[in-house]
């Protein structure tokens, strides 16, 4: 009976490091899984061009808009009429309800296209067209959206 019962101890003793080893194994499996492919809530695009890199000061704004600037004062009254009279640039790019909204998407792309303007060679808006573009895509949802697209393209390919 004392070695039966010494066997069964024995054989449970190898079990238990496998037990606790397994956790670890799963959540290093899952993490290594989930590093793989970008996450829902914290998908950024990382370029040095686009609303997040601007929204993330890791470089100093161009003198002519800085990051206090109103979206009113810089893109004119009609700007004025759709969004908030102290909405400033960097409140802007900083906008995460554009995926539903067109005209948050459009003035969210539309700021990084400005800074890009002044802060980029060779990007291929210059500041007066991001204004005027801005402005004409005010007219209508689908104008917004497809300029704000236009805008995310080109702030996604400048570097």
């Amino acid at each position: 009976m004392g070695s039966s019962s010494s066997s069964s101890s024995s054989s449970s003793l190898p079990l238990s490091p496998l037990l606790i080893l397994l956790p670890f194994l799963v959540c290093f499996s899952a993490a290594t899984e989930a590093s793989s492919r970008p996450g829902f809530l914290y998908t950024r695009n990382r370029g040095r061009c686009t609303p997040q890199f601007w929204s993330s000061r890791r470089e100093a704004w161009p003198r002519m808009v800085p990051e206090g600037s109103t979206v009113s004062k810089v893109f004119g009254s009609r700007a004025f009429e759709r969004y908030r009279y102290d909405l400033t640039l960097l409140e802007a790019t900083t906008r995460n309800d554009d995926v539903e909204n067109v005209f948050a998407s459009l003035v969210k792309e539309s700021s990084a296209a400005l800074l890009n303007s002044y802060a980029r060679k060779g990007f291929p808006y210059s500041a007066w067209e991001v204004k005027t573009l801005l402005i004409q895509a005010l007219v209508s949802e689908k104008a917004a959206a497809i300029q704000s697209q236009r805008f995310s393209l080109a702030n996604q390919a400048c570097d």
